[in-house]
């Protein structure tokens, strides 16, 4: 059974940064996009950044220029730095496979004060 383990996140200032990581035990990983995704209270799942196993990327508008996603595809894992955070940024983020999405993991936290 596919797993995806998400970690890194936590709680920190506005202004602040953190680097989130999701290890997926997922065959042919370097072939798949990758996305992280996030949910906070209240509202439903987006898709925040995803990256193609050529590695290129997109952002949704609200996290241009903050957030980078990357992959090592040697160690089947998918990264998030995020900078400049904000409390809107606050909410549990998630990755998956952005095409036929996998079960999902538990998520990390991540909490911004202001």
């Amino acid at each position: 059974q596919v797993q995806l383990v998400e970690s890194g996140g936590g709680l920190v200032q506005a202004g602040g940064s953190l680097r989130l990581s999701c290890a997926a035990s997922l065959s042919l990983f370097s072939f798949y996009t990758m996305g992280w995704y996030r949910q906070a209270p209240g509202s439903q799942r987006e898709l925040v950044a995803s990256i193609r196993s050529g590695s290129s990327t997109n952002y949704t508008d609200s996290v241009k220029g903050r957030f980078t996603i990357s992959r090592d595809n040697r160690k089947n894992t998918v990264y998030l730095q995020m900078n400049s955070l904000k409390p809107e940024d606050t909410a549990i983020y998630y990755c998956n496979r952005v095409r036929q999405a996998l079960t999902w993991g538990q998520g990390t936290q991540v909490t911004v004060s202001s």
